[in-house]
């Protein structure tokens, strides 16, 4: 029930979550950890991203900075280089487009070259970002990026009293602290005869001598100077690593160096917050004080945002796996997804190709995880995940599609449009809707009457008889549309290249809209684009529906007075 109810509202389109929705990533970076170089050059970045749209992303996610472990940062001015014409691009063709960044000049040029989404690593702690998103209507995702979403908590500062009042009160808590180790004395003479004293020193190999400690335990090592930088070393070193070129518009701020350090420290194995490196009774550590920070900072970060203005259905959650985290915790924190979902936002899975994938499935190369990111993906959805964030999205399209038909009866309202101008046309259109009703876990409901139209568009042609059939199918949208062109074929439709555009055919099959549904790519856009201003279409569906130019209108279709149509409808040929 939870993931019927939500929604999120991203710009113009409304996302439902009555199916799980795929956000395929796709990093313009030379140096990501998995892909990177691969789609690099803006062209093949924007050939990818329409790819994974016609293999089933719901979202592209498009980055330009890669925050892999040990990354390098790179400057607003060359992150907004890199994917502002993919953005565009992708946009264009209508493309839920999702911005990957910590930098707000770079998000402001991405939401207005058509991004509706703001993917923020640093989970908003910049205020300048959020006084960005709460003037738009984008979706934004909160992402907890370990220590360094840990917004810097500022205290008063306090002025210390040099007066007498102040010796005085001094000399007091000294001489209580002191009658506190008397008293403590005699206690500790009854515990040594007890248990026994502890030798005051011990000798190690090599001469080197360690203090016991109290019941015999050792003394912690520490770490060799090469392996634990100072904190002056540590800041020195980011700032150095961070700065950027002087032509940039935007100088790196405090929490992208802290981003990039705790990064750094990633690469090197560090764990963030939480030691887990000893030994424990159990296999992972305790999930209470992980979730309380993981958990606590994302429901701050969103009732924050919330207080802002940005509205409550706008707001995206994401744990951030790998950011900041051990393996151990990852795990963690992937097994606490239900009381991640509880908290009422939507919530992204985002551990493609992860490290501590490869952890549990004992896969070294990150690109060669896709299997083993299913499954944790796997694991999500059924816990309540409403997002996943994966770089195979026509492999995850495939997997998701075959679990879901058997795990999830779920029939949703469609509608095809039918049309011919070549032969038998009222047979035709009625040989199209019994092979409709053909299709794997798929029917025909209800069917509008035929209808003589106008020919639309290229107009030195035959008219043609139109209607519209109303079904119900469990299949995806893509899918749906693989089969309805399986018929057009075999009723001797011909959509090779030397085929005229809108030219005389057997038979027209058009997706019009699917329930829940919003897609966006050269193969399939839905709502349909074109709807609103196709009388062919229009009037067929008022067989079907009580005023479609409003139904269409409200799912954010422009639609056309009938006099300003195209294909306009000159009488009726019959029933189905």
């Amino acid at each position: 029930m939870a993931n019927d109810s939500k929604t999120w509202r991203c710009g113009k389109y409304e996302l439902s979550f009555d199916r799980p929705r795929i956000m395929g990533v796709l990093n313009v970076t030379p140096d990501s950890f998995s892909d990177g170089g691969e789609h690099f050059d803006p062209d093949a970045a924007i050939e990818y991203g329409l790819a994974m749209l016609d293999a089933g992303a719901d979202i592209i996610d498009v980055g330009g900075e890669s925050t892999r472990p040990g990354f390098t940062p790179v400057n607003p001015d060359e992150e907004a280089r890199r994917v502002l014409p993919v953005v565009r691009a992708l946009a264009k063709e209508g493309a839920i487009v999702s911005i990957d960044t910590r930098h707000v000049a770079v998000a402001k040029a991405a939401v207005r070259c058509g991004a509706s989404i703001v993917n923020d690593v640093t989970g908003f702690t910049d205020s300048k970002m959020v006084e960005f998103v709460k003037t738009s209507t984008c979706g934004v995702i909160v992402m907890h990026a370990g220590e360094v979403a840990a917004p810097a908590r500022t205290h008063a500062t306090v002025q210390l009293d040099t007066s007498a009042a102040a010796f005085v009160a001094e000399k007091a808590r000294e001489a209580a602290a002191e009658a506190a180790r008397e008293a403590e004395k005699p206690a500790r003479r009854r515990r040594g005869k007890l248990l026994g004293e502890p030798k005051p020193e011990t000798k190690l190999p090599g001469g080197v001598v360690q203090p016991s400690l109290p019941f015999g335990e050792p003394e912690p090592a520490t770490e060799p100077a090469s392996e634990q930088e100072t904190p002056a070393a540590e800041q020195a070193a980011a700032a150095e690593t961070v700065a950027p070129a002087p032509e940039a518009t935007e100088a790196a701020s405090e929490s992208n160096d802290r981003l990039a350090a705790m990064m750094r420290r990633s690469a090197r194995r560090e764990e963030a917050y939480v030691p887990t490196s000893q030994l424990r009774r159990f296999t992972l550590p305790d999930s209470a004080p992980i979730m309380r920070r993981v958990m606590g900072f994302l429901s701050d970060q969103a009732r924050a945002l919330i207080h802002a203005g940005v509205s409550r259905d706008r707001i995206c959650i994401d744990p951030g796996p790998g950011f900041g985290k051990t393996a151990n915790e990852d795990i963690v924190i992937q097994r606490e997804t239900a009381k991640m979902a509880s908290l009422g936002y939507p919530l992204m899975c985002a551990v493609s190709r992860k490290r501590f994938v490869g952890a549990v499935s004992g896969v070294t190369e990150a690109a060669e995880r896709d299997a083993a990111t299913f499954g944790v993906c796997l694991g999500a959805i059924q816990a309540g995940a409403n997002i996943v964030r994966v770089h195979d999205a026509a492999g995850f399209a495939q997997f998701l599609n075959g679990y879901w038909a058997v795990a999830k009866p779920q029939p949703r309202r469609a509608f095809v449009a039918v049309g011919s101008n070549l032969g038998h046309r009222c047979d035709n259109i009625r040989a199209a809707r019994d092979m409709i009703a053909e299709i794997p876990l798929t029917c025909v409901s209800n069917s509008s009457k035929i209808y003589e139209s106008e020919p639309a568009y290229e107009t030195r042609q035959d008219a043609f008889a139109n209607a519209v059939i109303e079904i119900k199918t469990e299949l995806a949208p893509l899918v749906l549309l693989d089969e309805l062109m399986k018929i057009e074929a075999e009723l001797g439709r011909d959509r090779s290249k030397k085929a005229k555009a809108n030219g005389p055919r057997t038979i027209d099959l058009d997706l019009l809209w699917m329930d829940g549904e919003t897609h966006g790519g050269k193969k399939l856009r839905l709502p349909h684009p074109l709807i609103g201003e196709r009388d062919f279409v229009l009037v067929p569906l008022e067989d079907l529906m009580h005023d479609p130019a409003r139904f269409f209108r409200y799912n954010g279709v422009e639609v056309k007075e009938p006099e300003d149509r195209v294909g306009h409808i000159v009488g009726e040929l019959g029933r189905m």
